[in-house]
């Protein structure tokens, strides 16, 4: 963030084996699955040994770290991240596959061909191409239940959560965990104040995208916001003062009050900030 001036990286020694990426998820009940799916993800959680985030990339990366390169793990993943909450048990399944391949679509969207070719020559990148091109035939309903941002929190996310649902536990994790239901609701009166004013039609795209994404979940799954390996990346201080939800809130509670200047300040400052974070995608 732009305020500070001292580095973002960790030590060598301390860097942990997770990316600095955030991560957006959706955790599901089991009603929410067809059979055989329901029946495998219940016995999955009587088993007591759900993997963690830090489980889920070290697979990944042995999947993609083969010869000849792939650019999309080979097979699909039948883990997930499982919650409980008053009483109900919720999946968030991690379809690492369909994940790699959405991400490879991304990659060549934002990355020059011989930065690409470099990374992933292209018979590799068409060979995905070709094998997702025929699984979406075969699956055109599918859709993954987490999103990734890669060195950053796309701020549409923060709409969906509020600052009291924070929880920071120091050097382990921040996220936040709100009710679908509750955010659908924000989204949706986030969006008609984005639409009444003027200037904020790409927040507001954002947010369209999101909710269309939201609508495919059960009403009574959880929305999950984490922070992932940016709590690595990000200083302890930096992250403790963060309070990135209840600063997009009170932005949009000054535009819907009239306040144009004090939404301004307040959006043009968090943008701000994590604009200086993700440029850090494109550091030496």
């Amino acid at each position: 963030m732009t305020e500070s001036p001292e580095p973002l990286l960790p030590s060598a020694r301390s860097a942990p084996a997770v990316p600095y990426a955030s991560y957006l998820r959706v955790y599901e009940p089991l009603a929410a699955f067809a059979e055989p799916e329901r029946t495998h993800w219940a016995a999955y959680a009587r088993r007591g040994t759900a993997p963690t985030a830090q489980d889920e990339l070290r697979r990944s990366l042995a999947e993609l770290v083969r010869v000849p390169l792939v650019g999309v793990p080979a097979h699909e993943s039948a883990d997930a991240f499982t919650a409980e909450v008053d009483g109900v048990l919720l999946v968030c399944p991690w379809r690492t596959r369909l994940r790699g391949w959405l991400a490879l679509e991304e990659l060549v969207e934002q990355f020059p061909l011989p930065v690409l070719d470099a990374a992933l020559p292209p018979v590799a990148r068409r060979r995905a191409a070709e094998e997702y091109e025929r699984w979406r035939e075969r699956n055109p309903d599918a859709r993954p239940w987490i999103r990734t941002g890669v060195w950053q929190i796309p701020l549409r996310w923060f709409v969906l959560v509020a600052d009291e649902e924070r929880e920071y536990v120091p050097g382990e994790r921040l996220r936040y965990r709100t009710p679908m239901v509750q955010a659908r609701r924000r989204l949706a009166r986030a969006l008609r104040t984005l639409r009444a004013a003027e200037g904020h039609g790409m927040l507001a795209e954002g947010l369209v995208e999101v909710g269309s994404w939201l609508e495919e979940f059960h009403p009574r799954s959880m929305v999950e916001l984490d922070y992932g390996g940016l709590v690595h990346a990000l200083p302890a201080d930096r992250l403790a003062a963060d309070r990135s939800a209840g600063d997009l809130a009170a932005g949009i509670e000054a535009l819907r009050a009239g306040d144009a200047e004090g939404a301004a300040a307040a959006y043009g400052g968090l943008a701000e900030r994590w604009r200086a974070v993700r440029e850090r995608l494109f550091a030496n």
